[in-house]
């Protein structure tokens, strides 16, 4: 594993350092409405793959930017049963307005078995971590979820859809918790909202439109730290299926789900 976790932070450290060096002057276009990558999106995921290919060559490798080399799909036909997500830019939005809140989000699964994961803040110089069995990490030292015991109490994060129309199920949802919770963020980082819940920053989090890439390494940060993590109605966490809501105790997580499940009746 030790191999796997090495790596993992070498590639995460590397697409930082892209991103920094080229923040201010990369060049930006909308893939869908609202949805932007940059140049540097594309560098990072490339300066990644190459760190990671070249230490294990025969590994799938599965990314969010269309790429040669590079799959945007857990379903694709797999070569290996060792395969690494990548999401390069996490919070793409923020970087091309050079607000704080991107992440390089980098995860190892073999099969289904998320195996270790990193998410690297390089504004913060904040590295998330974490392995199979072997609890979380934020720069190497332990992180714990809050104690929150009451969704009232809580902080809570939502991550949204690029576009929804109004009177959407997505707004009905923000609206139940908005009354329930004692605040709600919506910080634009799906990687950093995970590992914040991991380490007690935030109470609780939903999200419906996300993508395995933004996940998979902070839905591995949060299970090792100790929090809930469970699709819509309750059930496993699946990572080609991965809409969530999480918590950090089970009282709150509970809450949260009869919450959200309010907004569809």
């Amino acid at each position: 594993m030790k191999e796997f976790m090495d790596i993992c932070l070498e590639a995460a450290h590397a697409g930082g350092e892209v991103l920094t060096q080229m923040c201010g002057s990369f060049t930006t276009r909308e893939k869908s409405p609202k949805d932007l990558v940059t140049d540097a999106d594309f560098k990072s995921q490339e300066t990644i793959r190459d760190i990671v290919t070249r230490a294990f060559p025969q590994h799938d490798f599965v990314a969010e930017e269309v790429m040669d080399g590079a799959s945007t799909t857990l379903t694709a036909n797999r070569a290996s049963e060792y395969c690494w997500i990548v999401d390069p830019l996490d919070g793409t939005m923020n970087y091309v307005h050079q607000m704080p809140g991107y992440a390089v989000s980098i995860a190892l699964c073999q099969g289904d078995r998320l195996l270790v994961g990193a998410v690297y803040d390089p504004v913060a110089d904040e590295c998330f971590t974490a392995s199979a069995g072997a609890g979380a990490q934020r720069n190497g030292k332990p992180i714990r979820p809050s104690d929150c015991q009451q969704l009232a109490e809580g902080l809570i994060a939502v991550s949204l859809p690029a576009e929804f129309p109004r009177g959407s199920l997505e707004i009905a949802r923000l609206i139940e918790v908005l009354h329930a919770a004692q605040a709600i963020r919506r910080l634009g980082s799906a990687a950093l909202n995970l590992c914040y819940m991991a380490m007690g920053r935030l109470d609780g989090y939903w999200a419906t439109a996300v993508k395995p890439w933004d996940v998979a390494a902070g839905a591995l940060v949060v299970q090792e730290a100790g929090a809930v993590l469970t699709d819509f109605r309750g059930g496993p966490f699946k990572l080609d299926n991965p809409p969530f809501a999480a918590a950090a105790t089970p009282a709150v997580h509970r809450e949260l789900l009869e919450t959200l499940a309010r907004a569809e009746q």
